[in-house]
């Protein structure tokens, strides 16, 4: 029997500890929410049911969601983990005509949504092939049924466990091509997620309090939506971060763990009310998206003395996670801070040229090359796109970077130009198609600049066309209104000379990326 399921995980941890506090939730309005795990299996064997029964999905058919975090939005991902449906968590800070190329290319019937987007999916209703829209809590906005009705009406489902090898999520991840690509996911792959979550955290349990700071669109959300709660462990949801908001529920529920990007701890500690004692009772905080910065790292373990570090890297095409910097690697200081850490166990990496394909010598640099059981099985409706990256069972993740002797990761540039930022990934292309619109933009190039705030910034480069005047705020407000706001330039610069180009007429980055790296 097939057994890489979440079901798995989940339904013993409720036979264990059924009368354990599962979940906390604590919205906008002043009012909360409170479960145990036997509550909470419940609930998410109704809507299985429901799913089913009363909106006539099955299995495989797709159910978008986009809301803020909420203790609903967990029961639906739970849901689709025990095989109700594929999941699509769609990021609720694209804009419409992002979010509606990807339901158009998804052909999502199925949309379940708060009051804080009802109106986006209004204006989504005539140009996609949504027939059904679910509200999830009790605020105004057009729909035609109600999560809770939904609910009430059905009877809990059995136990019956999905076939790992079918697709329980599809995800949508920026393209280099400036479109976004649905990424598949089995339910293998996100048991194995856990179990190698586990590893690498090794110890979190049902003592644990967890505080959903990441929103659960995003692949970073994986611990929270699924660690956590297979492992006994509480979860506090906050519908969105903030960090005044994020500070005052550490303190209340005792938080243990945090998973959060560099950005996130910035902020909390820049905050007016924070001191070391209103999170004295963090134990752990697992960070992505890129190394720590240096100064970051000491104000850290200033703030947080009592809590162990562990620095996660992976990706949306591998269920999230790769490699893991344990707290031991961190304690031991030096240069291997600026590393991913070792691949965790089940992963396979190496470092081929990007030209010859070849393997690289140990220390020189390459295109990041990863075996995993948690690839994706390919992108939604496109072969020729998924034939480039998954080769002979091998993953290429358009990533540059090296292998010391020991086998540490260093991620030292991005192929395919993806800027992360402040967790979020951005494609240079999607920004320059966007600059390249407004009529005083004659050569554009986007690049990520190093930020001790964001990981990195986007930066935009612009020629501006002659006779032409544009001002550095009317660029970023152009490409506002056009794709989301977190893509957008924190900055631009503004040039009257041609930007770099070489004989094939491309720009070269490399050299405007020169003038803003470290000497």
């Amino acid at each position: 029997m097939k057994e890489l399921v979440f079901p798995r995980l989940l339904v013993p941890t409720v036979e264990r500890v059924p009368d354990n506090l599962a979940v906390i939730a604590e919205y906008d309005d002043g009012t909360s929410y409170e479960a145990t795990f036997a509550q909470h299996l419940d609930r998410v064997l109704r809507l299985k049911r429901a799913l089913a029964e009363g909106l006539g999905l099955g299995p495989q058919d797709r159910f978008a969601v986009i809301a803020d975090n909420s203790h609903r939005y967990l029961e639906l991902w739970h849901a689709a983990l025990f095989g109700a449906g594929v999941i699509n968590p769609l990021n609720a800070r694209l804009a419409v005509p992002e979010l509606d190329y990807i339901l158009n290319d998804s052909q999502v019937e199925t949309i379940f949504v708060d009051s804080t987007y009802a109106p986006v999916v209004e204006k989504l209703r005539d140009t996609t092939a949504l027939r059904t829209v679910v509200l999830m809590d009790d605020g105004d906005g057009a729909h035609d049924l109600r999560y809770e009705d939904l609910l009430a009406a059905h009877a809990p489902a059995d136990h019956a466990e999905p076939d790992e090898d079918a697709i329980a999520v599809l995800m949508y991840t920026g393209g280099t091509s400036g479109k976004p690509k649905g990424v598949q996911l089995t339910h293998r792959a996100e048991a194995l997620t856990v179990y190698r979550m586990d590893f690498a955290y090794r110890y979190f349990g049902v003592d644990d309090v967890f505080l959903m700071n990441t929103p659960m669109f995003h692949v970073a959300g994986c611990l929270g939506l699924m660690g956590m709660p297979a492992a006994g462990s509480r979860v506090v949801i906050l519908p969105r971060f903030d960090p005044g908001t994020a500070l005052a529920a550490i303190e209340k529920h005792k938080v243990t763990r945090l998973g959060v990007v560099s950005m996130m701890l910035a902020m909390v500690m820049a905050h007016p009310d924070f001191t070391p004692e209103k999170v004295a009772s963090v134990r752990a905080i697992a960070y992505g998206g890129s190394p720590m910065p240096d100064d970051l790292m000491r104000r850290l373990g200033e703030a947080f003395p009592h809590s162990e570090l562990f620095q996660i890297y992976g990706m949306t095409e591998m269920a999230a996670v790769l490699t893991a910097l344990t707290p031991a690697d961190h304690r031991a200081g030096g240069g291997r801070t600026r590393s991913a850490g070792r691949a965790l166990p089940g992963v396979r990496l190496r470092i081929c040229d990007p030209v010859s394909g070849q393997v690289t010598p140990t220390g020189e640099v390459g295109e990041i090359v990863v075996q995993s059981g948690a690839a994706m099985t390919g992108y939604w409706n496109l072969p020729e796109e998924t034939a480039q990256v998954l080769r002979d069972g091998w993953y290429y993740t358009g990533d540059m970077g090296r292998l010391d002797d020991e086998g540490y990761l260093y991620v030292t540039d991005r192929l395919k130009d993806m800027i992360v930022t402040g967790g979020e990934n951005v494609y240079s292309i999607e920004v320059e198609n966007a600059l390249s619109t407004h009529p005083a933009v004659a050569q554009v190039a986007v690049i990520g600049v190093p930020s001790s705030t964001w990981g990195e910034a986007v930066h935009a480069v612009v020629m501006v066309r002659p006779g032409e005047e544009v001002t550095e705020q009317e660029l970023i407000d152009h490409v506002r209104a056009k794709i989301a706001a977190y893509k957008a330039p924190k900055s631009v610069e503004l040039r009257t000379d041609p930007l770099p180009m070489s004989a094939a007429a491309k720009i070269l980055k490399r050299e405007l990326r020169a003038a803003y790296s470290a000497p």
